[in-house]
């Protein structure tokens, strides 16, 4: 394969750099994470310490090689869909996600120093599953009236 740089693609081809993002909504991001950890379930992924007792900005900073965060970014997919790096912040915003969810899924107090990737998945799709059914619950619950 022909590599070529932007500058000499200009000169055959008509270049769009805006060309939107993947679009997926927050549960099929979160699925799509359980699917890709599930992908090797025994896999043994690095938790994050104390994020709850951490400042926001530097929460939202925390990284670190083999979690379930960086699982999620080494995914074609889910980065052509925006996710913009392996970031615990970047992580609750591209997933959606309150910091008592992420802390759940990614915090030492609940694993120690690692989990496998089928307990993670679990964990995510569980709020995925959560997320997608509530508005059918409510709408349920209200014609019971």
């Amino acid at each position: 394969m022909e590599q070529r740089a932007v500058d000499q693609l200009r000169t055959i081809a008509r270049i769009n750099r805006s060309y939107p993002a993947f679009q997926m909504s927050s549960s099929e991001r979160l699925e799509r994470w359980a699917e890709i950890l599930e992908l090797n379930p025994d896999r043994s992924l690095s938790t994050f310490r104390e994020t709850e007792y951490q400042p926001d900005e530097i929460r939202a900073a925390m990284r670190g090689d083999g979690t379930a965060i960086a699982v999620a970014f080494g995914d074609p997919v889910l980065r052509a869909a925006g996710m913009r790096d392996d970031s615990y912040g970047e992580a609750r915003r591209f997933f959606e996600l309150s910091d008592r969810q992420l802390h759940k899924l990614v915090c030492f107090c609940h694993f120690g120093a690692h989990v496998s990737a089928s307990t993670v998945a679990h964990q995510v799709r569980s709020i995925a599953t959560r997320r997608s059914s509530g508005t059918l619950a409510y709408l349920a619950s209200f014609f019971k009236r």
